[in-house]
């Protein structure tokens, strides 16, 4: 992974390390000082700050102690939850925190050997598609000989208030990370895919066959090595404030396990169940629990035998971790994150995903054809000025994971411009054979609309049928400019590309081969009524549809007379008196058979409906009928750049 890593400010950790070995100095980073303007953005937020190194507060200093656990950690004075929160999912995991904390032995304190320690650290983080490499001094913010901030519950260990530091350098200050959502920190770490989920709007508190699917998912997230927090919405209620029930509204909790609970031999329910669904949650304040069924405390514990209490790890303290059922879940939180890891590792034993990443960027022009920051579909004048990205999906049905991610906006919050956009995208299916930008909507159809969110990313989990599509990325205000990236994940590859010309190219062959003057846009909908070609009284038809030297065929249909066939198709014309051509053909093992065709000439002033078409025989003008109709739909342009 090293050689892919970049220096933030271009800071190289081993050579910066070497010098202040060399020049018996501890490390004080000037790109992050320790002063004010490394704490606060807004200048009237400043308070008495004293920074102090980890040796001037306690005795033994350490990186970690007795390795790293979810609880080792607790919020302080900032309004970063969500960033502790991250921490406490990420201790779950050693093959991901080793990523981000690189070479942790290596950083250790050696008190054998103080002479090798110079006060520098590094960490990595995921930042915008890469690997982030980020170097801080140990110089902490204090006031009274304590941390302020992100602290362990360990006197004397800093992993936490250290890690919390590189993130803060990486946001501008430790002031931008008030306020945020656990996903966003947990993809910084890891590299994943967020999601979030209202679990209200989702009516998951209320529909139990949505709860068991939802569980079902969350199960698998969690045991695939992904992360899930979870908060309630503080609309209406001050945050922070508590509910009746001990949880701390507008407070970000991450989920450390999910089990189906067997109950003990001497419970029997009325109606016999034998497993709960069961979730266990960590306050990153380290107290405040839950106090309802289920709570550390409760009679329900008692109808669990000793031995699947001490497999869960029940402890009855107030440590800030406590289960409830996922259904009382579902109904006191609002809020989900989840993080998804996606494999796409070829030696699992899991699923795994092709995976496509495109760097990408809203930009305004005022020339429309330029122009590529259009706004949502509700802007139909600008709508498809936006970036446009290709993809086919090869098998019959896939399902498509996308991941849309803007850059991180917090490094702009001394500007006044810290806040995320809502963005989303939309997915079209289009013509088979399309390879230029969309420029009109017309036979496409609108298969996919991802939530729109001011959240840093939004995903989608969508089954697509066997085509070539068209992923429109977009702000939701029109003329907003800024990066994502878009991921894409599919079961065969993809072939993600981004659409950048609008029109075929003018070129030297050009000037001897022609240039296209007419462009034309098919959709074949059906076929109904055509001939028999089996015992059992089926056929097995696809659609070929011709213009001068190119053609595209449709996927067959089996074992039906009135097919549907959804195949869209467009062409480039050279010359405008060769007319279009679409033929039904049986599929069959030894060869085809013919089953009719409609000649058009697809002229711009042809009627733009859809209509149905009799099906003829092959020869000009007007060739024997054949059994059976086509419904169809033909638009032209001598605008190459219309449709």
């Amino acid at each position: 992974m090293s050689s892919s890593v970049q220096l933030f400010r271009d800071q190289k950790y081993h050579e910066l390390k070497g010098q202040c070995l060399q020049q018996g100095r501890l490390f004080e980073d000037a790109e992050f000082p320790a002063s004010d303007e490394s704490l606060y953005y807004d200048s009237a937020a400043k308070g008495k700050v004293e920074w102090k190194r980890p040796k001037d507060l306690c005795e033994d200093p350490r990186m970690l102690v007795d390795g790293m656990s979810s609880h080792d950690f607790h919020q302080g004075k900032l309004g970063n939850c969500w960033f502790v929160a991250a921490c406490s999912c990420l201790a779950l995991r050693k093959s991901l925190w080793q990523q981000v904390i690189p070479d942790c032995n290596e950083q250790e304190w050696d008190p054998k050997n103080p002479g090798k320690y110079a006060g520098i650290f590094r960490f990595r983080f995921w930042r915008f598609g890469q690997w982030t490499e980020v170097v801080v001094d140990d110089l902490l913010p204090t006031e009274n000989g304590e941390l302020i901030y992100c602290h362990s519950n360990v006197s004397n260990e800093f992993w936490s208030a250290l890690l919390e530091k590189a993130y803060a350098k990486l946001a501008g200050s430790y002031q931008a990370l008030d306020g945020g959502c656990a996903a966003e920190a947990l993809v910084d770490f890891t590299g994943a895919v967020a999601e979030s989920i209202n679990l209200a709007e989702g009516k998951y508190g209320e529909v139990i066959s949505e709860q068991m699917k939802l569980f079902e998912d969350l199960m698998k997230v969690h045991k695939r090595g992904g992360f899930i927090s979870c908060s309630i919405s503080s609309s209406g209620r001050p945050s922070e404030a508590e509910t009746e029930l001990g949880l701390i509204v507008g407070h970000a909790y991450s989920v450390t396990a999910i089990r189906k609970l067997r109950l003990g031999e001497r419970l029997i329910f009325s109606f016999k169940a034998e497993k709960l669904f069961m979730i266990r949650l960590r306050n990153p304040w380290g107290k405040k629990e839950w106090h309802g069924a289920w709570s550390d405390s409760s009679e329900e514990w008692k109808k669990v035998s000793d031995s699947e209490r001490k497999n869960l790890g029940l402890t009855v303290e107030n440590d800030g971790e406590f289960w409830m059922t996922f259904e009382d879940w579902c109904k006191n939180f609002t809020d989900v994150d989840i993080c998804r890891t996606v494999n796409t590792s070829y030696f699992s034993l899991h699923k795994t995903w092709e995976k496509e990443m495109m760097y990408g960027a809203w930009t305004k022009h005022p020339e429309p054809l330029l122009n590529r920051s259009g706004g949502c579909f509700d802007n139909r004048e600008t709508f498809l000025q936006n970036p446009q990205y290709l993809f086919d999906v090869k098998k019959a049905e896939d399902k498509v994971l996308v991941s849309l991610q803007q850059e991180d906006r917090r490094q702009y919050r001394k500007e006044g411009k810290g806040d995320n956009i809502t963005i989303g995208f939309e997915i079209f299916k289009v013509e088979d054979n399309r390879r230029y930008r969309l420029h009109k909507l017309t036979v496409q159809e609108r298969v996919a609309t991802s939530p729109y969110s001011n959240t840093r990313s939004v995903f989608l989990r969508r089954s697509l049928q066997q085509g070539r599509y068209v992923l429109i990325p977009t702000t939701y205000i029109p003329g907003v400019p800024t990066q994502f990236i878009l991921r894409l994940y599919t079961d065969v590859p993809s072939k993600l590309r981004e659409l950048k010309a609008d029109r075929p190219k003018m070129t030297c062959w050009s000037l001897l081969c022609g240039y296209p003057r007419r462009v034309t846009q098919i959709k074949v909908h059906s076929a109904e009524g055509l001939q028999k070609q089996d015992r059992s009284g089926g056929a097995d038809p696809y659609v070929l549809i011709k213009c001068e030297n190119q053609s595209q065929r449709s996927p067959v249909q089996h074992d039906t007379t009135s097919p549907i066939f959804n195949t869209q198709v467009i062409f480039y014309r050279k010359d405008i008196d060769s007319p279009v051509t679409i033929q039904v053909w049986n599929s069959n093992l030894l060869s085809d058979q013919f089953l009719g065709q409609a000649v058009l000439a697809a002229s711009p002033g042809d009627p733009r409906e859809q209509q149905t078409l009799r099906l003829r025989g092959r020869g000009g003008g007007e060739a024997a009928e054949l059994p059976g109709h086509i419904t169809v739909k033909v638009l032209s342009s001598d605008d190459l750049a219309e449709l």
